[in-house]
C-alpha cells in the first residue's frame, strides 16, 4: 500500500515539476548539506504536517529583523559524543502540537533535504526529541515538495547512507567499523 502525501485539505500534493514520484519507506537515511548533515536516519510520518529536527542548546542570536538560530544535535542515537553544531536563520516562530497533545512553541528553519540523490528545500520545526529513536521527522510538507509517495510496509528503499560520513567517527576506538 502507497500513500500520497495530502496537502492538508482533502486534497493531494501535487508531482514535483521536475521529477518523478520517489517511492520511500516509513524510515529512510536523509541528509541536511546546508546543516552540515550529510546522514541522519528520519521517520517519515504522514500524520505530522511539519518536519522536526533533534536539537539541544538551543540558542537565538542575532538582530531582530535577522534572527538566527544555534543549536546542537546529535545524530547518532546512541552516540552522544557524535555531536554537530548547526546555525540557521529563523523563519518563524509557531505552535505546534507534540505527539503527546502537548502544544510548544518551536523555531521554524529552512533547509535542503537530499534523498537518494534528489534534494529540495523543506522547513524543520527544532525540538527537544532526545527521547525519541529518530532525530528527523520528515512532515506531510517535506513529502509534498518533493513529491515523494510512502510505502508504510517498507524500509530503507533509498540509498544507505551511513554515520561513517561524519568526520572522524569511531565505533570502539576504531574508524570506519561503524554499526549504523
Amino acid at each position: 500500500m502507497i500513500i500520497q502525501a495530502q496537502d492538508g485539505k482533502g486534497g493531494h500534493a501535487g508531482p514535483a515539476q521536475t521529477h518523478e514520484r520517489m517511492i520511500v519507506g516509513w524510515e529512510e537515511w536523509i541528509a541536511l548539506p546546508g546543516l552540515a548533515l550529510p546522514a541522519i536516519k528520519a521517520k517519515i510520518d504522514t500524520g505530522a504536517k511539519t518536519s522536526a529536527l533533534h536539537a539541544e542548546a538551543i540558542e537565538p542570536y542575532g538582530p531582530l529583523l535577522q534572527p538566527h538560530v544555534r543549536f546542537v544535535i546529535h545524530p547518532a542515537p546512541r552516540r552522544p559524543d557524535l555531536e554537530v553544531v548547526c546555525s540557521a536563520p529563523i523563519v518563524d516562530r509557531r505552535q505546534i502540537t507534540s505527539s503527546n497533545g502537548i502544544p510548544e512553541e518551536r523555531i521554524i528553519i529552512n533547509a535542503n533535504i537530499a534523498v537518494d540523490g534528489r534534494a529540495w528545500p523543506i522547513e524543520i520545526s527544532l525540538s527537544d526529541r532526545a527521547d525519541m529513536h529518530y532525530r528527523m521527522l520528515l512532515g506531510r510538507q517535506a513529502l509534498q515538495a518533493g513529491g515523494v509517495l510512502v510505502d508504510p510496509a517498507a524500509s530503507f528503499l533509498c540509498s544507505k547512507l551511513s554515520f561513517k560520513l561524519y568526520p572522524g567517527f569511531k565505533r570502539n576506538g576504531v574508524a570506519g567499523k561503524a554499526a549504523d
